[in-house]
């Protein structure tokens, strides 16, 4: 095979998976791991892919990356409100009390799920998410409170030091919180250090931590950590983790719902 044939495979296979191992590609190949490693040097130097260590993940998985709101809200919107149904039952059966929710657009998905209990006055919504709360205000008995700060106008929610102290003086019963990675080894992750700041304050205030992910998130791990998974009660996602992910969730305790 020459190498412009191995590198389209390698593109493909990108493009599916999100990321390659130089082991496998050699094995897949049977070509031996520097002829691999030039490969992917010469994908990463035409901008097709990052090289991270042993092996390489698409260009637009960077630990950085943050696609626009009004992107976000295009990708994945079936398996979103797939999640956000199923997130729901984390308060059914009764429930009375409060719930946190977190900017993004799975959980937006979750709010969309919400309003009929949240109409129904069994429950109080407390959000720094703009457009949650806009959306939320619409609903007939509504119970709501929006956290003010600083707009963070990439994902048009409340971040900063007041935000931060306002959630840090609350005790929500349950808290439904997106991120942008989840990872065995890295926990919850995110690219920008004010929203990881405001989420890990929803998770050490909440009672009961609901995470919803759809499964592009799920093996990524972005600049800045903010919770273990040993802090997540339950994760909410339309695919099974792989079998390092799956091991690791298992051993922090986290329950596995797929949508």
């Amino acid at each position: 095979m020459y190498a412009t044939e191995r590198q389209e495979q390698i593109e493909l296979t990108l493009a599916v998976d999100g990321r390659v191992s130089v082991v496998e590609l050699a094995d897949r190949f049977d070509v031996t791991t520097e002829t691999v490693r030039r490969d992917l040097a010469q994908l990463e130097s035409s901008g097709a892919l990052r090289r991270v260590h042993g092996g390489a993940v698409a260009a637009d998985r960077a630990s950085t990356t943050e696609p626009p709101l009004v992107e976000r809200l295009q990708r994945h919107s079936a398996a979103k409100s797939a999640i956000g149904r199923r997130a729901v039952a984390a308060v059914a059966d009764g429930f009375r009390g409060s719930v946190f929710l977190d900017a993004g657009t799975t959980t937006a998905a979750v709010a969309t799920h919400l309003a009929p209990l949240v109409s129904a006055g069994s429950i109080e919504v407390v959000t720094h998410a703009l457009t949650l709360a806009s959306a939320l205000a619409a609903t007939p008995n509504a119970a709501l409170t929006l956290i003010g700060g600083r707009v963070r106008g990439l994902t048009a929610a409340a971040v900063g030091a007041d935000t931060v102290r306002a959630i840090e003086s609350m005790r929500p019963d349950v808290a439904f919180i997106g991120t942008n990675g989840v990872s065995a080894g890295f926990g919850l992750s995110t690219p920008d250090p004010d929203e990881a700041a405001v989420k890990r304050a929803i998770v050490r205030s909440a009672r009961r931590v609901v995470v919803v992910a759809d499964a592009e998130k799920l093996g990524r791990e972005l600049l800045v950590g903010f919770a273990p998974l040993a802090e997540v009660d339950v994760l909410v996602t339309d695919a099974a983790p792989d079998p390092e992910l799956s091991a690791a969730l298992s051993d922090a305790g986290v329950e596995v719902w797929i949508a």
